[in-house]
């Protein structure tokens, strides 16, 4: 629920309330004056009847007067009444208000004696609570036919002072994720001023550490490729030289794992979305598929792995380089952690539009706790101790999902039926398959 909503809410809600605790207090203060007032009338139609003389020597009936009932007795005597009160004997000890059933209804009778003469006057209660009726329906019905008018009264005076705080959000939305730049916004809100101060600092400060490490790995890898070279290339004039020993060979491998690294950094400093998303175009993924599993051939052969590709080709627009880089990083984890013998399986399948490119290896294997940290960079599972004795990096699964990101994909993991490893990309482009 946005902040607009829910404050509207609130302060409706807030104000409805307020009413109609006013409301209640205010009907209840109106209830006892209008019960003073018609037991003031009543009181006032019983000395009206008491002072006058009636001479008859038979009673007189009325029956025109529904809402109130009298009797004017005298000398034990009935002079006059209601015709639905002429059975109704004479109560000489009661005086004063009370609460009683006559003529089949509960009433509000008053009695008053004078001398030799007694009068009962009486109301129905029944006319009292359709007093209080029209008395609440006249109070509440202004203040029902207000609520739709205050809520979009609230609502736009709402609107009007979250408006700073909507813009802000717009620009942000906007935004580029390389955007670094301070909002240029001179704004009188001084709820907001402090807000758009520390954000363009925090612009500032992430931009500096953004620009740190994006350009520090990168030219740390250039600056390590010339060395490396001259190395290699020293490393092969020894060995034409006839110079070959388990030290020059440690060498060589160890400039090998070296120069895998510096690759994997380079990589790694240019896996970003800007950079390759304007450059996507239709490309096959079972021929990328191919064309990785050609490259890596020759590990695949040297550990007599079994490999194959299943499912139907399907095309995504992408980038060649960057999907040749996932699939090639994911074959390679397969083959370094798949015992000899064992088999790799790629899959290419396309359910309901989500197109997916699956990988599975009758390997070792990762437990559950490492699963959530093999993105990370410079992690491996073991470390340089793990059971395969395979030499790495760490930086291959951080390159994965760098690339997944530039694809707007997911990855995910899970234990494979082959008894390794189920790593699966779904990409979620819509694209069809061929």
């Amino acid at each position: 629920m946005s902040i607009k909503r829910r404050l509207t809410l609130i302060i409706l809600s807030t104000v409805i309330l307020t009413c109609f605790l006013a409301f209640s207090k205010g009907y209840r203060e109106s209830m006892m004056q209008a019960e003073q007032l018609l037991d003031n009338e009543l009181k006032t139609i019983a000395h009206v009847l008491i002072e006058q003389p009636i001479h008859t020597d038979a009673p007189m009936l009325r029956s025109d007067l529904t809402q109130l009932l009298f009797q004017i007795w005298q000398d034990n005597n009935l002079l006059s009444a209601s015709e639905s009160l002429a059975e109704l004997a004479q109560k000489p000890s009661l005086n004063g208000f009370s609460v009683e059933n006559l003529a089949g209804q509960r009433m509000r009778v008053f009695r008053l004696t004078m001398q030799t003469k007694q009068v009962l006057v009486a109301e129905p209660l029944s006319k009292r609570y359709a007093l209080s009726e029209t008395m609440i329906l006249s109070a509440m019905t202004p203040l029902l036919w207000s609520v739709p008018l205050l809520a979009i009264l609230i609502s736009l005076f709402v609107k009007q002072g979250l408006s700073p705080l909507t813009r802000l959000s717009k620009l942000l939305k906007t935004r580029q994720a390389n955007d670094f730049t301070a909002i240029d916004w001179q704004v009188n809100a001084h709820e907001i001023k402090p807000v758009i101060s520390r954000l363009n600092d925090l612009f500032k400060r992430v931009e500096s550490a953004y620009l740190r490490e994006r350009f520090f790995a990168s030219d740390a890898a250039h600056e390590l490729r010339t060395p490396l070279s001259s190395l290699k290339i020293n490393v092969h004039n020894l060995r034409t030289q006839g110079n070959n020993s388990l030290e020059l060979d440690a060498m060589a491998k160890g400039i090998d794992k070296l120069s895998n690294i510096v690759e994997q950094m380079l990589i790694l400093g240019r896996t970003y979305p800007e950079q390759w998303q304007a450059q996507f175009s239709p490309i096959s993924v079972l021929e990328i598929s191919q064309q990785v599993v050609a490259q890596l051939y020759e590990r695949l052969d040297e550990k007599q792995h079994t490999i194959s590709i299943e499912g139907d080709d399907y095309v995504i627009n992408g980038d060649q380089f960057t999907l040749a880089t996932l699939f090639s990083n994911l074959l390679s984890n397969a083959i370094k952690y798949t015992p000899s013998g064992g088999n790799i399986v790629i899959r290419l399948n396309n359910i309901h539009g989500v197109l997916g490119w699956q990988i599975d290896d009758s390997g070792s294997g990762i437990d559950d706790a490492h699963k959530a940290r093999i993105f990370n960079r410079f992690y491996r599972v073991g470390g340089d101790k793990h059971p395969s004795g395979e030499q790495g990096a760490g930086l291959g699964m951080a390159i994965v999902e760098h690339i997944v990101t530039i694809y707007g994909a997911s990855i995910s993991l899970a234990d494979s039926e082959l008894g390794g490893l189920q790593v699966r990309v779904e990409f979620m482009q819509g694209a069809g398959s061929e």
